[in-house]
C-alpha cells in the first residue's frame, strides 16, 4: 500500500551543530542489529535536527543494552506481522494506517495498544529506533535521511503471493530477533490454507473481487493466489487484468461470474454494491462480502482471509 508521507528536506553535514550538542542530541553509536553493509552507509549528517532541539530528548542508553531491536513500522502490512512476532516492548510505533478501519490489515483494537506514527523522519528519530520497517514506496529523500542519521531501514516489497508472504514473515521475525515466532506464524498460515482448500476434484468457482468504482485485483496479486488456493478462479485474472484495473459493470454483466465478492469497508460501500439493482438481476450469480482489509496484506491477514473464503465456498 502506497503511503503518502512528507519527504523532509535534508542536508548532509559533518556533524551536529553546537546548538544540537547543547540540547542533548548525540551521535548514535553503532547498533549491534545492523548488518555490515548498513554500517558502511552510516553518516554523520545530523544538521537537519537543529530545529528539533527544543523538543527532542537526550538519546537513551545505546541499543547495545537491548536484547532485541526496538522497531518502528511505517506500513500496515508490516504492522500486522510485527505485532505478531515481536515483544510488545520492541514495538516503538506502528503506522497510523493500522488505527483506521479503512486502511488497517489488523484488528484496530490491537493496533491501538501501540503508539502510532505518521512516518516523518523527525517523528521516527524521536523514538530512537534500532530499525525502521518501510516499504518500497519510501521516498528517496526519507531513505537518505535515515541513512545519514544512522538508522537502518528494511524496505519490504508488496507480497504478491503466499510464497512472498511467508518470506516476509520470516524476514521480519528474524529482524526482530524471534525467528521461531516467524515459523509459528508461517505454520498458522499454512494450516489455515490447508483447512480452506477445496475437496479433490472440485471445479474452481469463477469469482470477481469487486471494489468501489469497479476496481478489481487481477493476476499477480495476493488475493488472486488466495482464490486459487481456496477453490475459486479469479475472473479478472483470467481476462488478463492486473492490480487495480477497472472492470466495467457492462463487461461483467455481459459475461457474469458465478460469484461476486464485494469488498466492504467502514463506509458501507460494500453494502451499496452488494445490493446494486443491476447485480440483483443476475440470477445465476451469488453475491457475498469480503472485508477490504483482507485484500492487500499477507502474514496473519491470510489466516482471516482463508477462513472467510472457506466460509463463502461452503455456502455455495
Amino acid at each position: 500500500m502506497k503511503s503518502t508521507r512528507p519527504r523532509p528536506d535534508t542536508a548532509p553535514g559533518a556533524g551536529p551543530p553546537s546548538s544540537a550538542r547543547g540540547c542533548g542530541i548525540k551521535k548514535r553509536r553503532a547498533s549491534p542489529f545492523l548488518t555490515p553493509p548498513a554500517l558502511g552507509r552510516r553518516g554523520r549528517g545530523l544538521a537537519l535536527l537543529a530545529g528539533l532541539c527544543a523538543c527532542t530528548p537526550a538519546t537513551p542508553p545505546p541499543s547495545a543494552a537491548r536484547a532485541h531491536p526496538a522497531i518502528v513500522s511505517l506500513n500496515p502490512c508490516s504492522d500486522a506481522i510485527l505485532a505478531e512476532v515481536a515483544d510488545p516492548g520492541q514495538v516503538l510505533a506502528l503506522s497510523h494506517y493500522s488505527r483506521d478501519p479503512r486502511s488497517s490489515s489488523m484488528d484496530v483494537a490491537q493496533a491501538r495498544r501501540f503508539p502510532a506514527t505518521r512516518g516523518t523522519v523527525e517523528e521516527v528519530l524521536a523514538l530512537h529506533p534500532d530499525l525502521v520497517l518501510g516499504d518500497t514506496f519510501l521516498g528517496p529523500a526519507a531513505r537518505a535521511a535515515y541513512d545519514r542519521l544512522g538508522i537502518p531501514v528494511a524496505q519490504l516489497p508488496i507480497a504478491m503471493n503466499v510464497a512472498d508472504s511467508r518470506a516476509q514473515v520470516r524476514r521480519i521475525a528474524a529482524l526482530a530477533g524471534h525467528p521461531e515466532r516467524g515459523e509459528r506464524l508461517v505454520a498458522r498460515i499454512d494450516a489455515a490454507l490447508a483447512a480452506a482448500a477445496p475437496p479433490p476434484g472440485a471445479a474452481p468457482v469463477p469469482t470477481v473481487v469487486w471494489q468501489s468504482g469497479g476496481i478489481v485485483p487481477g493476476e499477480g496479486t495476493l488475493i488472486a493466489d488466495l482464490l486459487r488456493r481456496t477453490g475459486f478462479a479469479s475472473f479478472s485474472a483470467a481476462r488478463g487484468m492486473r492490480q487495480a484495473d477497472v472492470l466495467p459493470l457492462e463487461r461483467m454483466l455481459a459475461d457474469p461470474p458465478r460469484l461476486i465478492l464485494v469488498a466492504s469497508d467502514a463506509h458501507g460501500d460494500g453494502d451499496r454494491l452488494l445490493h446494486h439493482p443491476v447485480l440483483a438481476a443476475l440470477d445465476g450469480t451469488r453475491r457475498e462480502t469480503l472485508a477490504s482489509g483482507l485484500l492487500y496484506c499477507g502474514g496473519p491477514t491470510i489466516v482471516r482471509a482463508a477462513a472467510r473464503l472457506r466460509q463463502v465456498r461452503a455456502s455455495l
